[in-house]
Order: C-alpha cells, then sequence, then structure tokens
C-alpha cells in the first residue's frame, strides 16, 4: 500500500488587485517550474495591474501564460552574470518554460464549476499573492464573490494552507482586523516585507526573498535565497 504525500498535491495561485504584481508573477514562474501541478486564477483587478505595472495584457478568457513565464523586467539581473543566488534561478529557458506550461490549469475567476471550489478537491495549499484589500475583506467575513474567493473559503473550512500576501501601506484598522480574523481562522499572513539580511545586490533579489518565504509556508524546497545560517554569526 502506497501514500500519496503532500509534497506532490496541487498548489492554488491567484493573482488579485493589489500593487506587486511581480510577486505574484516571480512565484508562477518558480511553481510551474518545480513539480506540483499549479492552479491559477487571476481576477480582473489583477490583470488590470498587471497591465500597469509589468505592461503585460491578460486576456482572462485565454490569458498568454507564456507572457507571463517569459516575463522579466527592464531591470532584472537573472541574465547577467551576477553571483547572486536569484540569478543563477533561471525559469526562462525554453525547455523549463514547456515544461512549465504543462503543469499550469487556469480557471476564470468567475468560474465556479472547477475543482478549486471545491473541498473534494485535494491541494497542498493556497497562495493569493498579491493579495488586495478587497479580496482580504470577502475572505474574512465568508462573503466570496468570485473564484478566488471561493478558493481560499474552500482552504480555510477544510484546514488546508492559506497564504495572504497584502502589499498595502499604511493599513487601516479595519484592514487590521480582517488579517486577525482570517489568521485566526488559520491563514498566514505574509506582507510583501522583504529582509536586508540575505546578501541584497539587486531588486531581483528583494523580489526573491518574499517569493522564498511564501514558497516556505507552503512547503516548497528552494535555494531563492542565502539563509541566515549558525555560520553567519560566527
Amino acid at each position: 500500500m502506497t501514500t500519496e504525500t503532500n509534497s506532490k498535491l496541487p498548489i492554488v495561485l491567484a493573482m488579485t488587485g493589489a500593487s506587486g504584481a511581480i510577486f505574484g508573477v516571480r512565484l508562477l514562474q518558480i511553481l510551474s517550474a518545480g513539480v506540483n501541478e499549479v492552479h491559477l486564477t487571476i481576477s480582473p483587478s489583477g490583470a488590470a495591474v498587471i497591465r500597469q505595472e509589468l505592461d503585460l495584457n491578460i486576456d482572462l478568457r485565454s490569458p498568454d501564460l507564456e507572457s507571463l513565464l517569459r516575463y522579466q523586467p527592464a531591470w532584472s539581473q537573472r541574465s547577467s552574470n551576477s553571483s547572486s543566488v536569484a540569478a543563477k534561478s533561471d525559469t526562462n529557458s525554453d525547455a523549463v518554460i514547456k515544461q512549465s506550461l504543462s503543469r499550469i490549469h487556469y480557471h476564470r475567476y468567475d468560474d465556479y464549476f472547477t475543482p478549486i471550489a471545491s473541498g473534494s478537491f485535494r491541494t497542498q495549499g493556497m497562495v493569493v499573492c498579491p493579495c488586495s484589500g478587497t479580496t482580504l475583506s470577502g475572505i474574512a467575513h465568508a462573503s466570496a464573490s468570485n473564484l478566488v474567493q471561493r478558493a481560499a473559503e474552500v482552504h480555510l473550512k477544510e484546514r488546508r494552507r492559506l497564504v495572504l500576501v497584502p502589499r498595502e501601506t499604511p493599513l487601516s484598522t479595519l484592514q487590521l482586523e480582517n488579517m486577525l480574523r482570517v489568521a485566526t481562522a488559520g491563514a498566514v499572513m505574509l506582507p510583501a516585507m522583504p529582509g536586508w539580511y540575505h546578501g541584497v545586490d539587486s531588486i531581483d533579489s528583494l523580489v526573491d526573498f518574499v517569493v522564498a518565504r511564501i514558497l516556505d509556508q507552503i512547503d516548497i524546497d528552494n535555494a531563492l535565497i542565502q539563509r541566515w545560517t549558525e555560520v553567519d554569526r560566527a
């Protein structure tokens, strides 16, 4: 008798209308280059932010996923000779892109007849990155108005990992109360707040710091950043 391990269960990724689209796109690139299937959904506001911040037009009926996987911002040093860990994380080769596309399952934000809307569909976890205040509110009050919020509710009720990545400042009292509410219900609040202790040498390393912390929360091994060790303290 064999037992299925959580390490190969699907992962749900939702991108919504908060600033910081680069975090979601980079996370998609890393996740889809791994061994897990990725179930992706993007809200209309999420697509609008991607268009504004990354200059990519996403057709929510049939999105060009390859454009997301190949995206590199103008400031990126990933193709340079940088010795940083982030620069060595190549997800842009043709071979990797082809494999990555085969692992992504896209679902429209308004399609409730999809696996991730049901608790019977097993997953390793879900990440909402970036997570808008409206999305946070819908999840906190169990008042789903789209597939993103419904899938998040499913993960809470099934006691599965749910990681929410807001990127906004300052925060209102209501937003803080919503964060406390979902954290109490079992979600992980992981604001896009990069650290500076891992040998920052580019914006890439700041982005990858946040992505690495997200991956840690859903038990995905990664070497995106130089980790803190006892040796470092010697």
